[in-house]
């Protein structure tokens, strides 16, 4: 008798097992968690990632357009550049972006090494070149000391500060999301509001873009295909990579992942909630006028989305030297 209940108890625990592993046919995966394999590169790319010095003033980090305390966004229509400019175009989140097809709303950048070396050295941005950005990190003798610990030379160059920052923001992942244990069997990770708006989203249609573990961020879709998108941005879409008129307003799908932390929305930032956002979409993109019911069943769902945001120690960065520029925002 004990050990048929034994038998019986261990047959439950690899049922559950075999249950618990079991993820939903969904158009839609569940995001994982980053596999770090080399550490001491993406503790120097977490230093690089927050360290103002990489631009002209002294004062613009990757963080400070990619607020990882603000979902890897920065909450305003367009970023902050140098001398207070205003930026060209809403600042995409960096969470989970190792995950796009290409980096950049229209796409310039591959991949997240490339797109690292763009800010440092676009004169809207962080206003440097690289070549001084180089200089920069030269004069600082704790940097010199972590570049040849980790590339195995003191020699540092551009190529091997873009290659830190990508593997450190490649950790930037967002799993364990409540819809992430609801595809992988949790029925009870959900709400039958949240239920409802997700069975509207894939039903309207919004799957066709947004799908795949970051639902988006792999293709390219023009804004705008049954209305119009009217906009004063100056930003062109793919077409100012391609040069061809027919990928003009033709964006990356952004991601939705996190979506409820990465407001305003769109690539001109003009959606100011979910809810404006939800009702342009679906008109633009769709040809449908949701009701305000069925809106706020799918900003139910879309908040299902978030999931545990990247923590870490914060970097302490390493001391400046005499000869390393001194910051001057106002310059």
């Amino acid at each position: 008798m004990k050990l048929k209940a034994i038998a019986i108890a261990s047959a439950l625990v690899l049922t559950g097992t075999a249950w618990a592993a079991t993820v939903r046919d969904e158009p839609i995966q569940p995001i994982e968690p980053a596999k770090i394999t080399n550490p001491g590169m993406v503790e120097l790319g977490k230093k690089l990632f927050f360290d103002p010095r990489l631009s002209r003033s002294g004062f613009i980090s990757c963080n400070s357009c990619h607020n990882l305390s603000m979902g890897g966004s920065d909450n305003l229509k367009t970023s902050i550049g140098d001398k207070w400019q205003q930026g060209p175009i809403n600042s995409p989140t960096v969470l989970n972006s190792s995950l796009a097809v290409a980096q950049f709303w229209d796409g310039r950048a591959a991949d997240l090494k490339e797109q690292a070396g763009g800010p440092i050295a676009n004169p809207g941005e962080m206003a440097f070149t690289h070549d001084l950005a180089v200089d920069t990190l030269r004069s600082i003798p704790g940097y010199v000391a972590e570049f040849k610990s980790v590339f195995g030379s003191a020699a540092i160059d551009i190529n091997k500060i873009t290659k830190a920052i990508a593997s450190f923001e490649e950790t930037l992942v967002t799993p364990n999301s409540p819809f992430d244990a609801w595809l992988k069997g949790d029925e009870k990770a959900l709400t039958d509001r949240e239920l409802a708006g997700y069975g509207l989203f894939k039903e309207s249609g919004c799957v066709a873009c947004h799908n795949g573990p970051a639902l988006g961020g792999t293709s390219f879709q023009k804004m705008g295909l049954f209305e119009p998108y009217k906009t004063n941005n100056p930003a062109e879409g793919r077409a100012a990579v391609t040069g061809k008129d027919e990928d003009r307003m033709n964006f990356k799908v952004p991601t939705l992942r996190n979506v409820e932390l990465t407001y305003p929305y769109f690539h001109d930032g003009e959606a100011a909630t979910l809810e404006q956002a939800v009702d342009v979409m679906g008109r633009l993109q769709l040809g449908r006028k949701y009701s305000e019911q069925e809106i706020s069943d799918i900003v139910a769902f879309l908040k299902t989305l978030t999931g545990d945001q990247p923590t870490f120690v914060m970097p302490l960065l390493p001391a400046s030297s005499n000869d390393t520029p001194k910051p001057n925002p106002w310059q």
